[in-house]
């Protein structure tokens, strides 16, 4: 069965905000079993929305929609699902209620305009919003049952999985299945070049690729006479793309690879430390992204200058004047430094040049160090010669910083 997103809001089509919505949605979608034909994306214009909605309902079973349920007059979508359904808007005074408690919990009146919220297409049903103040809603055109939701994407996110996942999974004859795996460590062109021919050896087999730079998702969408075949047919290709990628795959499903390194930490009970140059401090918020990073996590120094790498990590000032800042000999002091700071297991410190300036012959723009000390063994260092522009050397760095310390995890 078919399914479209609808995207409606101004910003979205004069390219103001990113539309991470429509994706989400159709991952979500085609996660259970649903063909995901279209991305439409629509200004906040009764016409142009009522237009979409009559076109999108005639030509397949199901819309999810995002958007203009706020309470500022550019927010269009009950009134024009109630033109598009032929009847008036009616306030809903569950939802009415319900607003009105959101804002008595942050101490605060709800303003007459935040009302508006709550006029829903007459016969609509409303969605609770259990985590913002706009309530979502869902009504059926002709065969097509339609959902809308708030554009907020943390509140998109819940209303999709209290309403609508619940009435798909029950509508949809599954007949697929999808697997998620996530790499890191090979370049897109490559990984697409080691996995050529999976396609053709599993029927009903298609492969897909995302790129979050510098992680690669391999995305493997396996359709079959049912739901169990389709598994064993995604399960059967999951072994062959393992095999053939090789230990560029970390992980399956939606854990990062930051995420992935907290658990090879935790797993062995190993702390660590970090010191920063080039990067300013991008190791560590990868790391405290992710819950429950304090228990390894011990020590972030962002040493910028060299007065901050002799006064906090002891880097020598010989060191420094008879190597320069981006060398083997300064990764490795910093390194040193952070691990006795912290008194932890395991450090890794980064120092580089990520341009667009300050490159030289000997040492050009991308040219990064990497330290790793690890208590009781000999401190290690490599270079790497990156590309790109200022932003993807210092995040690529981090990452492999990160690798780093994945390798000298499982090496202790």
């Amino acid at each position: 069965m078919t399914a479209a997103v609808l995207s409606i809001g101004t910003e979205l089509t004069r390219g103001e905000l990113t539309n991470s919505n429509a994706s989400w949605l159709s991952e979500q979608l085609t996660a259970l079993g649903c063909e995901v034909c279209e991305h439409v994306s629509v200004p906040d214009d009764l016409d142009r929305i009522g237009a979409a909605l009559k076109r999108l309902a005639a030509e397949h079973r199901w819309i999810v929609a995002t958007g203009g349920l706020g309470p500022t007059t550019d927010d269009l979508t009950a009134e024009a699902v109630a033109r598009v359904a032929g009847v008036e808007r009616v306030r809903h005074e569950p939802s009415l209620r319900m607003i009105e408690r959101r804002f008595a919990a942050v101490g605060r009146e709800m303003s007459p305009s935040n009302a508006k919220q709550a006029d829903l297409p007459e016969g609509a049903d409303p969605l609770e919003n259990p985590v913002g103040t706009a309530p979502g809603f869902a009504v059926t055109i002709g065969d097509c049952r339609a959902w809308f939701l708030p554009g907020v994407p943390h509140e998109m996110k819940r209303l999709f999985g209290d309403h609508v996942q619940p009435a798909v999974s029950r509508g949809v004859e599954r007949d697929t299945h999808q697997v998620h795996l996530r790499t890191f460590g090979l370049p897109e062109s490559k990984v697409g070049e080691l996995l050529e021919g999976v396609e053709a050896r599993f029927e009903g087999l298609t492969l897909g690729y995302r790129a979050s730079f510098p992680e690669i998702e391999v995305k493997l969408l396996a359709r079959a006479e049912s739901e169990a075949a389709a598994q064993a047919v995604a399960r059967e290709a999951e072994e062959e793309v393992r095999r053939r990628l090789g230990d560029a795959v970390f992980g399956s499903g939606e854990e990062r690879y930051p995420a992935y390194v907290g658990h090879v930490l935790r797993d062995r009970g190993l702390t660590i430390a970090l010191a920063e140059s080039c990067t300013g401090g991008i190791v560590g918020s990868l790391i405290t992204d992710v819950p429950g990073s304090s228990e390894y996590m011990l020590l972030s120094a962002v040493t910028y200058s060299n007065a901050a790498k002799t006064e906090v990590l002891g880097v020598s000032g010989e060191v420094l004047r008879g190597h320069g800042a981006v060398s083997s000999e300064v990764a490795a002091a910093m390194a040193d430094g952070a691990r006795r700071l912290a008194d932890s297991d395991l450090a890794v410190s980064i120092t580089g040049i990520a341009g667009p300036g300050g490159g030289t012959e000997s040492k050009p723009v991308g040219t990064v160090f990497i330290g790793v000390a690890r208590r009781g063994r000999e401190t290690v260092t490599q270079v790497h010669a990156l590309g790109g522009d200022r932003w993807r050397i210092r995040r690529l760095s981090a990452y492999l910083a990160l690798r780093e310390l994945v390798r000298a995890a499982k090496a202790s």
